[in-house]
């Protein structure tokens, strides 16, 4: 019987190292080369989907650090990519910096709101905690409406254009790259940060907060990271949302999107960062394949296509999140996990 070599791990840089063995870095590589050919391979609405699912990507990854590694439950997410966006739209009128200041200071600004709001929310739990912030995310969307002299009200704000170094990004391939390099950068940092002694915090935290803290988790400086690293990666999702779609409106940050991102992290998987990007995918492309679909079937039947396509939506939200917590509470994740499984274990079934 022939059994496969370095299955086993013998050393601590072994079991700290994220790539493992020789073939995890074959594929790894393969799936950089993909990337990097894939904006050539497609046309623009296509590419226009994919960016606005890496946008979507980096926003599910702030919220599973929160929701589905520490276990507080956040409905006010979209209110944290609205200070996002318009930190940038304002930085970029009044001050007049350049994109990658701009970019992570609107993250910052987003981490202080976030640390802000964590801190009276340390006590609250569950349903109560989710009401906390939605009451937050509609908080913040009645001053976006409201504070005219600041955010233009409903009318909304103009996004600046990028340059660098005299080279403008204004094309859907060029933002590819742009959200790509983000999306790598901020996934690699999460990952890292979830094997680390804050992740594990965080974990002990979501898995017995009480066990926790007699084990010497300090309870209140770690729910308050969580809130304030959530709130960052919600901020920079905002930013890029502003500097791809050109505009931002208090319209585009509803309880509605909140209630999108956490399906994100329960189609993909709770405290999982490739969860995040494998539900942020699928919720953020299977959408407007199911909006061109609806909206075939509403000419077709002569139904009022812009009201039919929304209630239909919101229906295959419903339904996607109920069967997976029914038939698959680990979610895309989990599938995966059995499917890489198999192609390792085959052909023995032990």
């Amino acid at each position: 019987m022939l059994l496969r070599s370095k299955t086993f791990i013998e050393t601590y840089q072994e079991d700290l190292s994220l790539f493992r063995t020789i073939w995890i870095k074959f594929w790894m590589a393969i799936l950089l080369i993909s990337i990097l050919v894939f904006p050539f391979m497609v046309g623009r609405y296509t590419l226009y989907t994919i960016n606005l699912a890496g946008i979507y990507i980096i926003g599910a990854i702030g919220l599973n650090i929160l929701t589905g590694y520490t276990g507080q439950i956040s409905i006010g997410h979209a209110a944290f990519i609205a200070i996002g966006s318009y930190a940038t739209t304002i930085l970029g009128e009044r001050t007049g910096l350049p994109f990658y200041a701009i970019i992570p200071l609107s993250g910052i600004i987003a981490t202080l709101i976030g640390v802000l709001v964590g801190l009276p929310c340390l006590r609250l739990k569950g349903l109560y905690l989710a009401m906390a912030t939605m009451s937050f995310g509609i908080v913040v969307q009645y001053v976006l409406f409201q504070w005219d002299n600041l955010t233009h009200g409903a009318l909304g704000m103009a996004a600046p254009s990028i340059v660098f170094w005299g080279f403008k990004v204004d094309s859907d391939r060029k933002f590819y790259f742009l959200i790509a390099i983000t999306v790598f950068l901020l996934g690699f940092a999460a990952k890292n940060m979830m094997r680390m002694k804050i992740g594990r915090a965080f974990v002990a935290i979501r898995d017995r907060d009480i066990a926790a803290d007699v084990i010497g988790v300090n309870l209140t400086q770690y729910k308050v990271m969580a809130f304030g690293i959530s709130s960052f990666y919600a901020g920079i999702s905002g930013s890029l949302f502003a500097y791809y779609t050109t505009h931002v409106n208090p319209e585009y940050f509803t309880i509605f999107l909140s209630v999108e991102y956490l399906a994100m992290i329960i189609v993909g998987g709770m405290g999982s960062i490739l969860g995040s990007i494998l539900g942020a995918m699928f919720i953020g492309i299977v959408p407007e394949w199911l909006r061109i679909f609806f909206g075939f079937l509403s000419q077709s039947f002569h139904l009022s296509g812009l009201v039919f396509t929304q209630q239909l939506k919101v229906i295959t939200y419903g339904t996607l999140i109920i069967l997976f917590l029914i038939f698959e509470s680990g979610g895309l994740f989990a599938i995966w996990q059995r499917v890489k499984t198999s192609f390792k274990s085959w052909p023995f079934t032990y």
